[in-house]
């Protein structure tokens, strides 16, 4: 196998890897359990995910803001973990010992390690939604639960919460209002319904407001996160750039790279949507970049090998190089059901998590690519092998996926060091000499280190 990079073809910055901490925080950050050598189970995991020394590393930690159902009771939750808490006490009121678990792991996570905060909304408060859930009821299914009146009222929650937790040096970064709009949110988790034009005002409206906030200095808004690479996402972007203030308070166009019940064969070209999607916003907002803010594999049963290792690693090679994304995030870090969710399996009762695939091919980007460093040009002459490469100072780091049941051999020209995952290594790391070949294992993922 023949590897080529290309310095001098730049594409996006890397900003960076992470995950939310939705619904699982809010139960992990509550438990008693210990590791034998004392440490607590639950700080265990959150270093697990984010110390660069003793984890993989990743950079950003998403914390759910609540509607508030698991202290009303309100809404249809076939699951009742799914429910969040708020800190509404009423008009202007605020009760910051809410939401314990959850705030815990989120601190946590930023002590081991967390580089950036983002604070994201599925539904408005209960007391401003129009039948006072978290979601409407089936029988209201497609509409907004939010009145046009209590728009400023829910951004004043939103910034007064960010600024609260701001101010205890929390590096939040980012505010994400809305959550997946395209969808009905009639049942089974919060959520809210927006259409494009009244989502682009509600963002306009919040541009507005944090602009005027000195304690968020410095904190920006993202957007629109829709639900699904292929539908509605040019009409949702055209109405969140409408409007100046909003486009001067974003950074990037955040969206959601699932790709749900394919419909054959006219929608089951997924990079085809990603490769049309990033020209658009090339062309018509070439000063933005994109973020893709929410992906899981959306299979059943529980796994923990390298076939859903090989999937997450395809898919976040996919979505950095044919979208250009310059942050990736997974949809949960911890999953507690039989699905292939997560990056760590956790149990409830007993306090106990396992590992997975999943959580090394993530650490195979994570831990080695460093915050800042740009995409270059990158490609092998094997078509069972995707690469994706970075430069940052005199290192060039690159992820190579090998698709196939077969070894390829690599023959790097300079002195290396490597960490593989596959079926029998996890983040295994080793040196290995110029001139010397190096064996990329089957259904395998490898970073390569090098200096120029």
């Amino acid at each position: 196998m023949k590897l080529s990079i290309d310095s001098n073809k730049t594409y996006q910055q890397f900003k960076g890897i992470g995950a939310s901490g939705a619904w699982w925080a809010q139960v992990v950050g509550k438990w008693t359990a210990t590791e034998p050598d004392g440490t607590l189970t639950k700080d265990k995991i959150a270093s697990l995910l984010y110390s660069k020394e003793d984890g993989i590393g990743m950079h950003i930690y998403r914390y759910n803001l609540g509607g508030g159902s698991a202290q009303s009771g309100n809404g249809n939750y076939w699951n009742e973990d799914r429910r969040a808490e708020s800190f509404d006490a009423g008009e202007g009121k605020y009760d910051f010992t809410a939401d314990e678990g959850a705030v815990y792991m989120m601190r946590k996570s930023v002590e081991m390690g967390a580089d950036e905060v983002i604070f994201f909304v599925n539904s408005p408060i209960e007391r401003l939604t129009k039948n006072h859930w978290s979601h409407v009821d089936k029988k209201e299914t497609g509409r907004c639960n939010l009145p046009k009146k209590n728009v400023a009222p829910f951004c004043n929650y939103v910034l007064d919460v960010t600024e609260h937790f701001k101010n205890e040096g929390l590096p939040i970064k980012y505010i994400s209002p809305i959550n997946e709009p395209v969808w009905v949110w009639n049942g089974g988790q919060e959520g809210c319904h927006y259409m494009p034009r009244f989502a682009g005002k509600i963002m306009r409206h919040f541009a507005i407001e944090l602009k005027k906030r000195e304690g968020l200095k410095g904190v920006k808004l993202s957007g629109l996160e829709n639900g699904d690479i292929r539908w509605l996402n040019k009409c949702y972007t055209r109405n969140l750039m409408k409007y100046k203030e909003t486009r001067e308070m974003i950074d990037a166009v955040d969206i959601h790279s699932y790709f749900l019940h394919p419909i054959k064969p006219f929608l089951s070209d997924r990079l085809a949507y990603m490769r049309r999607f990033r020209k658009f916003v090339e062309r018509k907002y070439p000063d933005k970049g994109i973020v893709m803010s929410e992906w899981c594999h959306m299979q059943g049963g529980r796994d923990k090998t390298m076939a859903s290792g090989m999937v997450t690693a395809n898919t976040m090679v996919d979505d950095m190089t044919i979208m250009n994304a310059m942050s990736w995030q997974h949809w949960i870090a911890c999953s507690p059901v039989d699905y292939c969710d997560g990056l760590i399996y956790v149990d409830y009762e007993k306090q106990t998590y396992d590992m997975t695939k999943r959580y090394y091919v993530t650490g195979n980007f994570s831990k080695y690519i460093p915050l800042g460093a740009v995409r270059v040009e990158a490609s092998t002459d094997d078509a069972d092998i995707k690469a994706i490469s970075f430069t940052k100072g005199d290192k060039i780091i690159t992820v190579l996926v090998n698709n196939s049941d077969s070894p390829k051999d690599y023959i790097p020209e300079t002195d290396i060091k490597i960490a593989v995952t596959d079926k029998n290594n996890d983040l295994a790391e080793r040196e290995c000499k110029a001139g010397s070949a190096v064996t990329i294992t089957p259904q395998s993922v490898t970073t390569i280190i090098y200096e120029v």
